[in-house]
């Protein structure tokens, strides 16, 4: 389920309760793209899929489009993972796992065509400490950025894998949602 940003607001009450209740971290999954540009909204063709799957209930699916305010998320979880397109050299499918000092490094570049692209929104993160505990970016290779709102075959064939990649992440096993 997508969840409006006004649900994202954890308060401080809340979070000393589930630390002390020994509860998992709060995440947030953020699917980014555009899905008029057949591979680049990967991210979003993968928060769809997600929303599939009976997660845990501290797990949080945003639709983040070409404008994925990331910072207002923030506070939702103390782990973000990111789901978007990313060039980094390798063949089309391939997956990446980045965290964001690795693209600072400039180890892997996001393939977005977005108002405000992932990379400077985490900047601006960190420039103003509202940064989660961990955040991850999932990065997978397009093979065809191009008018269209399919994905190619090549990445609908990987879309399970992709799948299975932020389940890891999160630390859940995957259900059917009935």
């Amino acid at each position: 389920m997508t969840v409006p940003s006004g649900e994202n607001n954890m308060t401080r009450e809340a979070e000393e309760h589930r630390a002390k209740e020994g509860l998992p971290p709060r995440v947030v999954v953020i699917g980014v793209g555009n899905l008029l540009l057949k591979d680049e909204g990967i991210g979003i063709h993968a928060v769809k899929a997600l929303q599939e799957i009976d997660l845990p209930p501290d797990v949080r699916l945003i639709d983040g489009g070409t404008s994925p305010d990331l910072i207002a998320y923030t506070r939702a979880g103390d782990k973000m993972i990111i789901i978007d397109a990313a060039r980094a050299g390798g063949p089309p499918g391939t997956i990446y796992r980045f965290k964001p000092d690795d693209l600072a490094a400039g180890r892997g570049t996001l393939a977005s065509a977005h108002e405000m692209g992932v990379e400077q929104n985490l900047s601006l993160m960190s420039l103003t400490g509202n940064r989660p505990a961990d955040t991850v970016i999932i990065g997978i290779e397009p093979e065809k950025i191009e008018p269209g709102m399919e994905l190619s075959p090549g990445l609908q064939r990987i879309l399970p894998d992709i799948i299975k990649e932020v389940l890891r992440e999160i630390g859940s096993k995957p259900g059917k949602r009935e």
